[in-house]
């Protein structure tokens, strides 16, 4: 027979992202995660937008996602560097939100990102219920991993194929299809944020880089300056 004091903890519910930590308490280890995912954001935003007009998707950076109930709560979360889960509210119950925990949320990740500040080994490990491999693929489920090591100017992807994670090979331009949002993820040599590193970025399918907000409207403005530079070639001033 169960007892009142079983029952009563049996009731009690589980926390919600309000109630849970946001932190372990460690510091950054690389200090250009925070541009690589700003400019993961920034760039895929109009492809998201698409996506879901309803604005029904969440991006999370640095984010716990919560898989287990543990003592300390930190314990049972996984904080990839990037993620994105499509068709959940932005918002909960009109808050920012401050972890994704799967036990409320059920939807997995459409794909994680993991920015490598050591050996790769962490990323890497298939340790049942420790190993950050292990996780994402036996319970957080994203349905691509990848874990980019800006030092080797490389990425690894690996897509969910029955229940367990098979890397993928590179196409014909080097990049790796994220067939789920129409993109390619790859490496891009170039000066972000005024430093020139082989950065992590997205292509559409066609090959054309996708571009931030600031690239878009640099792009614009020299479209405007040539315009404005051929009408007074042919003896026009154009109008203001």
């Amino acid at each position: 027979m169960t007892s009142a004091t079983n029952l009563d903890a049996d009731l009690t519910p589980f926390p919600d992202h309000t109630q849970l930590p946001e932190s372990d308490g460690t510091f950054v280890k690389n200090w250009q995660e925070h541009p690589q995912s700003i400019l993961l954001t920034d760039s895929i935003q109009p492809v998201l937008k698409q996506l879901h007009p309803d604005g029904q998707y969440c991006i999370g950076q640095d984010l716990g996602i919560y898989w287990r109930l543990t003592d300390p709560p930190e314990k049972g979360a996984e904080a990839p560097d990037w993620f994105y889960v499509g068709n959940v509210p932005p918002l909960l119950d009109g808050q920012t939100r401050r972890s994704y925990v799967l036990w409320r949320e059920f939807i997995s990740p459409s794909i994680a990102l993991e920015f490598v500040s050591g050996d790769g080994s962490e990323e890497r490990d298939r340790t049942p219920w420790k190993g950050k491999f292990w996780i994402y693929e036996q319970v957080i489920h994203p349905a691509f991993y990848g874990i980019y090591e800006v030092n080797k100017a490389s990425v690894e992807v690996y897509e969910l194929i029955g229940g367990r994670y098979q890397i993928l090979s590179a196409n014909e331009r080097g990049r790796y299809p994220i067939t789920p949002l129409g993109v390619e993820l790859g490496i891009w040599e170039g000066e972000y944020q005024n430093a020139q590193l082989p950065w992590l970025r997205w292509w559409d399918t066609e090959g054309n880089l996708l571009l931030t907000g600031e690239e878009r409207a640099e792009q614009e403005r020299q479209r405007n300056d040539r315009l404005i530079a051929q009408l007074r070639a042919l003896g026009v001033e154009p109008e203001v």
